[in-house]
Order: structure tokens, then sequence, then C-alpha cells
């Protein structure tokens, strides 16, 4: 499987000639969901779920699908009937040749006046996971965490922790778009120190073999 990051909390997962992108949102690139066989998405904020990207990947690809939260689904299934499939906590399915299972059920609380919407997680061939907005530890073995590194919702040390406890091969950064490239170093010398898990961080456009 091989793993290419693209903007903010969006990847591309690829394995014989098919291709799985979670997360096309407002911060990532106008295409990054084009080409795809299939489409998860963890949650409806803006940052991860971009209408205009899912449709413009379902309308190129018409044997693509989508998985993902109610919210979401119901946005887009009268549009595109069969092809858009709503999971939550426990549901397991094959997305394009991928074996997915999700995890998690709520986003992270930002604040207690702000309410929280659905959030799940997606663990791809029982070896990459990612987390969308929210610290979910599932109940299996990860082999690379896709980890939300700053958000409104978590603090480093939060984020330490929860490598900690995943106790991932690796750990690779997603959500951070809101990160300055100057407190970089101030991240990465945190994690790779004190995460207990080797730390790395793709560029927009940069994959890795997993």
């Amino acid at each position: 499987m091989n793993l290419t990051k693209r903007l903010h909390s969006c990847v591309q997962l690829e394995k014989d000639g098919r291709a799985l992108v979670i997360d096309p949102g407002a911060f990532s690139e106008a295409d990054a969901g084009l080409g795809a066989d299939a489409l998860l998405v963890t949650h409806e904020h803006p940052d991860h779920f971009e209408e205009g990207r899912i449709r413009a990947a379902l309308d190129a690809n018409p044997a693509a699908q989508l998985w993902t939260v109610r919210a979401v689904a119901e946005k887009l299934s009268a549009a595109y009937p069969g092809r858009v499939h709503a999971v939550g906590h426990g549901d397991a399915f094959e997305a394009a040749g991928f074996d997915v299972r999700v995890h998690g059920e709520l986003h992270a609380v930002i604040h207690p006046d702000i309410p929280r919407v659905a959030n799940v997680g997606f663990l791809v061939d029982a070896s990459l996971f990612h987390p969308g907005d929210a610290l979910t530890v599932p109940d299996a073995p990860v082999d690379t965490l896709m980890l939300p590194v700053h958000a409104p919702w978590n603090k480093v040390a939060e984020v330490i922790d929860y490598v900690r406890e995943v106790k991932p091969r690796q750990a690779i950064d997603i959500h951070d778009a809101y990160l300055a490239d100057i407190a970089r170093p101030i991240y990465d010398t945190a994690l790779g120190n004190l995460g207990g898990a080797p730390h790395r961080r793709l560029g927009a456009g940069e994959s890795a073999a997993l």
C-alpha cells in the first residue's frame, strides 16, 4: 500500500492500481478526490468534507463510492443512489479492494458550549488508522497512525499521550494546516522524543510505502 499525503487531513492510499481517498476537505487541494475509486469522510466539518470535491470525484468516476457518517451521507445519497453509504462504529466493509473497519462515534470536544458531531475513524487493511477529529483508540493493532497534530480541540500533551496509547509502528502527521512552519520543530521534537513511536511529517504530495 502506498500513502500520499495531501493538504491538511486528506490522504490518498493506493494498492493494486486502485485509489482510496480520505477526507478531501476545503483545506485540501481542489483535485484531492479526483481519481478515487473509493472515498471515506470522517465527519461533516468543512476542513474534512467539502461537498464540491466529493461530487467532482463521484462524477468523474461513475464506479466510485463514498462511505461516511449519516450527516454527510444525507447530503449526497439522493444524487448518487446506491453509491453513498452511512457507517458507524463497529461497521466493516470493502472499498475498492481495501478492507475498512470503523471505530469511534463523536468528534473531540472543542468547547462544552459547542455541540459534538458524529465522527468516525477508519482502520484500513488492519494497518493504517485515520481518526478524523478525535483521539479514538481502536481495539486492534495499528501499524501507521495518521496523527492530528494541531487543532482547536487538542494540545500537544494529549497528542503525545494518544501515540503512547495506540502504540503504532509509526505516526504520520495530519490535521496540520493550522500549524505554522516556525512551530514545526517544537512539535517534531516533542512527538519524536516523547511519543514512543517514530514520528514522520510528509509534505503535500509526498508519498511513503507502507
